[in-house]
């Protein structure tokens, strides 16, 4: 992968980073990003760690005949022109034209998932990286039509206000943001901690919006919970596929592994996503050989990524809890998981997110741009682009269940687990 770039797998954190998509800097497979957008745009990243030095993109192609390249350029510097001698509001902003120009040109590909992200928005999906953020704490999809939730963090103001996977943002502060992209959207929900942001949201099933008053805090971005359930069953969550995840999870699987567990429970629910080489990592760490996921470029190249043989919890009997919030990266794990028939998967059907984008930051801190190079495949050859992973158990968590706190999807989790070792 290369070094000056970062391969993602596009995801989204709604708090200081309701920000953009938590997906892994590399390869943005889906909901994985360069790194996570942690707050308001926990935004799902695959990839692998890349330098955030900001590096030149490569030079344009050469041309046979330079005289066809500047024709075909001087449309451009007309409107250019023309807009510094006849707009009526002088003088006009060259950066903000330079980064407007960028941005047209990347939504001419007429992709979703390339475009071009400002300095702010650039920093906003590095947020994971600081530990820590300002805003609501959900995931969310700036790539829809309207900014939606994902998931929202647990133990966050969003989670406490009631919000939920699918819940679509039309309003910031009293304000119609429908007509605006979910990248300028997060801008207005992201704030200090302290602070109070009313989000108008529209709800599937829903006749009507509804407002949802929040007061912002610093949300700290977890990375990996463990604990003992009862009937001897180890349990470890997920929260992303952050740089320091693999870490975590090897500590946290050597404590559980100490304790004689008879099964293992692993939850990605609401995992928006992360690094690539994080989770080829972490899958590694529950599949003892095989492919684990394939990713084809356009030119009919494939990269084939395969367990490492050195994992911890390669043969205790497992489930993988999963979710319309378990994006990307995560994605990469349970699609493996269930292909390879290593475990089982329960739960709601996953989010489907199974296209790679490359993340380049350009020179002069201008920002970043990000472009699809590639599908990834679970290892049985499946794209799970927009339909997602099916769980072999099917299990809903309710709203009543959310208010109740109770969690039907653990509860039958166990229940298979121990019905598998009996």
């Amino acid at each position: 992968m290369p070094s000056n770039g970062r391969r993602v797998v596009a995801g989204l954190v709604l708090g200081a980073a309701l920000a953009v998509g938590l997906l892994a800097a590399g390869i943005l497979l889906g909901l994985v990003l360069p790194r996570a957008f942690p707050g308001l745009g926990l935004v799902s990243w695959i990839g692998s760690p890349a330098s955030t030095a900001a590096a030149p993109l490569p030079a344009a192609p050469s041309t046979e005949d330079p005289s066809a390249l500047e024709a075909l350029f001087t449309p451009f510097w007309e409107a250019w022109d023309i807009a510094h001698n006849e707009f009526v509001d002088q003088p006009v902003d060259d950066v903000e034209l330079m980064r407007g120009a960028i941005r047209g040109m990347l939504d001419a590909l007429g992709d979703e998932h390339t475009g071009y992200m400002d300095p702010e928005e650039y920093d906003q999906a590095n947020i994971p990286l600081e530990g820590q953020y300002d805003g609501i704490g959900a995931w969310v999809d700036t790539d829809a039509d309207l900014l939606t939730i994902i998931a929202p963090m647990p133990g966050s103001p969003a989670e406490r206000a009631g919000l939920q996977p699918g819940d679509q943002i039309v309003g910031v502060d009293g304000e119609d943001v429908t007509d605006l992209t979910g990248r300028v959207v997060i801008r207005q929900v992201l704030g200090p901690a302290g602070s109070r942001v009313v989000l108008t949201i529209r709800r599937e099933g829903e006749r009507d919006t509804f407002d949802v008053d929040i007061v912002r805090e610093t949300i700290p971005i977890p990375s990996v919970e463990n604990r003992m359930l009862d009937g001897g069953v180890a349990y470890v969550r997920l929260f992303s596929f952050s740089e320091e995840t693999h870490r975590d999870l090897r500590r946290a699987l050597s404590d559980l592994l100490e304790q004689n567990p008879r099964g293992l429970i692993v939850d990605i629910r609401g995992n928006g996503g992360g690094y690539l080489t994080s989770a080829v990592d972490i899958t590694s760490e529950f599949i003892a050989d095989g492919t684990i996921l394939t990713e084809r470029f356009g030119a009919g190249r494939e990269e084939v990524y395969t367990a490492d043989g050195r994992g911890l919890a390669t043969e205790i009997p497992l489930v993988v809890l999963v979710d319309g919030g378990s994006a990307s990266a995560s994605e990469i794990l349970a699609g493996a998981i269930q292909d390879l028939d290593r475990g089982i998967l329960v739960g709601e059907t996953t989010f489907g997110k199974g296209s790679v984008q490359n993340w380049r930051p350009l020179s002069g801190d201008s920002g970043a741009v990000r472009v699809t190079i590639a599908l990834w495949y679970t290892p049985d050859g499946r794209s799970i682009q927009d339909v997602g992973l099916t769980p072999d158990v099917l299990v809903e968590r309710t709203e009543e269940d959310l208010q109740a706190d109770v969690d039907p999807q653990i509860d039958e989790a166990v229940r298979v687990l121990l019905e598998t070792v009996s």
